[in-house]
């Protein structure tokens, strides 16, 4: 059981950042606004399981007062029994959801996504494959009602994408999203094979989240080298004639970013600076999951490029998450961009995996041997 009285002390806090938030120079200061904000959220978030949870707590009390009473109305006694085993079957998840309230916010859980797409072993089906990883998260966003920047791309020939890399931009896409990252495997007959043979080719994802201003990331104009070129991309004089397209190497890291998808060179380096800044981020946040507990990184996976997450197998109509055992026969609608069933598994796995964290570091520090 999770001591109310806990609780209660962590929700002081609400009417403390509410106050705060009403203040004039809480909202002139944007850096301090956004952060009030999301804590006041997590917040009200912790409030409203927790009304649940105990209010479950108090009916499954109420209903075994009353079926013990040997002067109970039978028709209120047999109401009780039925309430009864709803609540105790309902209690497991309200306290499962209360604990994860009560877990230390993910700073990246509200942040938009930055994915990066890159076709890998199969030419130019990899390249097609690839496209339609992106069309996927396309129609994935638009589900969502999120939007959608291309970054940079470099199109192959016969469709699809040698690389892609856009901002998915909506409240806690990066927090659906933050477990696409590895090497994606296709199975399927690709249009050009005569003999109808199946072909397997693949493409690797990255994802991190974007950085924001609170950040407070340093980057010294001194270890950038910035490149200007021409734009390899088809149309109109603007294109052919002037260096608007941008490449910035991070010197100390070795990170390389680029874009020419805009037609200012100005444009294209903010694009990259942005992108930078998240990388750089995304590094920092790497840094820190290398702290967690082996289990947890083996089941969700590291987000490297080399490591095989998934299988699209279409003949089959179907997807196999190596990383959590899924196998799911609706390829089809989840190259529609419904995944909100396969995300929802990852997100899942990875909550019960931050729960198992912290209650092996709360036995940790409460156990006097292992000082």
């Amino acid at each position: 059981m999770i001591a109310k009285e806990n609780v209660e002390k962590i929700l002081l806090r609400l009417r403390e950042v509410e106050h705060l938030l009403a203040l004039p120079e809480t909202s002139a200061d944007q850096g301090t606004y956004r952060k009030l904000v999301r804590e006041h959220a997590n917040l009200r978030k912790l409030e409203e399981r927790a009304a649940i949870y105990y209010r479950t707590l108090d009916t499954i009390e109420n209903d075994r007062q009353m079926i013990a009473d040997p002067n109970g109305d039978p028709e209120l006694v047999e109401l009780a029994q039925l309430e009864l085993a709803e609540s105790e079957a309902a209690l497991p998840n309200a306290e499962k959801a209360l604990s994860l309230a009560l877990l230390p916010p993910d700073p990246d859980e509200h942040r938009n996504a930055m994915l990066e797409i890159r076709a890998g072993t199969g030419g130019d089906e990899a390249a097609i494959f690839a496209g339609d990883l992106f069309r996927m998260y396309s129609r994935y966003a638009e589900i969502k009602g999120w939007k959608i920047q291309i970054l940079s791309s470099a199109p192959s020939e016969l469709g699809g994408y040698k690389e892609i890399s856009f901002l998915v931009q909506g409240d806690g896409a990066f927090y659906h999203l933050r477990y696409e990252g590895g090497g994606h495997r296709v199975q399927r007959v690709p249009e050009t094979e005569a003999q109808g043979r199946i072909h397997t080719s693949a493409a690797t994802v990255a994802a991190f989240p974007e950085a924001e201003p609170e950040d407070e990331l340093v980057i010294r104009p001194e270890d950038l080298r910035i490149d200007t070129y021409r734009s390899g991309g088809a149309g109109g004089q603007h294109v052919n004639k002037t260096d608007s397209a941008v490449r910035i190497t991070h010197l100390p890291t070795g990170v390389v970013v680029q874009s020419e998808e805009e037609r200012s060179q100005h444009q294209n380096k903010e694009k990259c600076m942005s992108v930078l800044r998240s990388k750089i981020l995304a590094a920092q946040r790497a840094s820190e999951e290398a702290k967690l507990g082996a289990e947890r990184k083996d089941m969700i996976g590291s987000g490297d490029r080399s490591e095989r997450i998934r299988t699209y197998n279409f003949p089959q109509n179907r997807l196999t998450d190596h990383r959590i055992n899924l196998t799911l026969y609706s390829l089809d609608r989840i190259m529609e961009g419904l995944l909100d069933e396969l995300l929802d598994a990852l997100v899942s796995r990875n909550e019960d995996l931050r729960l198992q964290t912290q209650l092996s570091k709360i036995a940790g520090d409460s156990d006097p041997s292992a000082e």
